[in-house]
């Protein structure tokens, strides 16, 4: 289970991002709190996501194609820079006695535009920490840190937030991007590793033009990547739904939302370990997991109280990290070499999109449905999508799909 902690490289890697996803997971819990308490609305929240997303969403591919052309520690040194002197921006906003959202709304603009270069990039350079045959585990490994970084940061934000403001939440995740930079400056370049097969005999097309003639000859990662815009919108942006449950039926204000979201992290650690633990993550995880927690979150929306909808957010929060490992790992490893920016580029976009499209969707719904209303339709949305990129990669994979057995899928799914 914890075979890519053997390495040296990877060990320090985890490290500093465990440090580095504390501080961004404060800054996010001080930024929907702050445009909530604010405004007082759920879709002003979703539109500060949403403004982070977008330039990912319109220049992720090119982001891609850098992240194919330029090395990467340079690039990550810089990102990370760029990154934390934003929060220290936000910090400043934040101590001001006249806090305006407008300069808010501009920061999580810029941190899109450096998000758009530092995630395909970031990407890339992760998967050489490892060799291939730990690469699996590196992501799962790496989707417990992530959620244990969570924790503390949503832990500790939770505390921090209601006892001081966000201010110090952001001033910390500014001083978080330094371990990153201190990893990459202590990696081992003798250590590292490289996914690439053997390129083509005749070279693709290039640059942005390149990467989309690569995926429109890969149905199984359109697939893919198209289940996971529609998980991501609809049954991802749990900071929308949690926030809006949190002010609205379960009545608990700050401190409810501050427990949601530590559920949801510890959720998500359960999740790292049962990926861990398996030794191949393949597309029936993906739809099988998809439909679990599609129809959990309809049934979430039914939780009479804030302890039973926080015990629900639990496997949710795991089915989620296992999906995501499981869309990561089949994109680093069934792509080509050259073209995995572009890939992991599109992944990024696939992602931007979900958060554009769901976070102001779902808060709209959350203030004109109710938010109970709006998980149990994102939920049977959700198991719509599963039940049909299933039958598409059965297609594809010459597996026939009768429809007899699409209906009993849908029943069981459906608890019927």
């Amino acid at each position: 289970m914890f075979a890519a902690l053997r390495l040296r490289n990877f060990r320090i890697w985890a490290g500093a991002d465990f440090v580095s996803v504390t501080g961004t997971w404060m800054q996010v819990l001080g930024v929907n709190w702050f445009v909530l308490q604010s405004t007082g609305s759920a879709a002003h929240m979703g539109f500060s996501v949403l403004l982070q997303a977008l330039p990912v969403l319109l220049l992720g591919s090119w982001g891609g194609v850098l992240a194919d052309r330029l090395p990467g520690k340079p690039v990550l040194i810089v990102t990370q820079l760029a990154h934390a002197l934003l929060a220290v921006a936000l910090a400043v906003i934040a101590w001001s006695p006249s806090a305006s959202l407008l300069p808010v709304y501009a920061i999580s603009l810029l941190g899109g535009f450096v998000s758009v270069v530092e995630g395909p990039v970031m990407g890339r350079f992760t998967a050489t920490v490892v060799d291939r045959s730990r690469l699996t585990n590196a992501l799962s490994l790496g989707s417990v840190i992530n959620s244990s970084g969570r924790i503390l940061g949503m832990s500790a934000g939770g505390v921090l937030v209601a006892a001081a403001g966000p201010a110090p939440l952001f001033a910390a995740n500014a001083v978080s991007f330094l371990a990153v930079i201190g990893a990459l400056l202590a990696l081992r370049p003798a250590e590292m590793h490289t996914l690439d097969d053997a390129l083509p005999a005749e070279p693709a097309p290039r640059g942005v033009r390149g990467g989309f003639a690569y995926l429109k000859g890969q149905p199984l990662v359109l697939v893919t990547l198209g289940l996971a815009v529609v998980l991501g919108s609809l049954g991802r942006n749990y900071q929308v739904t949690m926030a809006a449950m949190s002010d609205g039926p379960l009545a608990a204000g700050a401190g409810g939302y501050g427990l949601l979201s530590t559920a949801f992290a510890i959720g998500t650690v359960v999740g790292g370990l049962v990926a861990a633990a398996r030794p191949n993550l393949c597309y029936r995880t993906l739809i099988g997991m998809g439909l679990i927690t599609s129809v959990l979150q309809a049934s979430a929306g039914l939780a009479p109280g804030l302890w039973t909808f926080a015990a629900a957010v639990i496997p949710i929060a795991a089915g989620a990290v296992v999906i995501d490992t499981t869309v990561s790992a089949r994109l680093q490893l069934d792509t080509r070499g050259d073209m995995r920016g572009r890939v992991l580029a599109a992944a990024g976009m696939a992602s931007a999109a979900a958060g554009a499209i769901g976070a102001p969707l779902l808060g709209w719904l959350c203030e004109h449905a109710g938010p109970r209303t709006t998980l149990g339709l994102a939920g049977l949305l959700t198991v719509t999508a599963c039940l049909a990129a299933g039958a598409a990669i059965a297609r594809r994979r010459g597996i026939p799909v009768r429809p007899r057995e699409v209906r009993l899928a849908l029943a069981v799914a459906l608890g019927r």
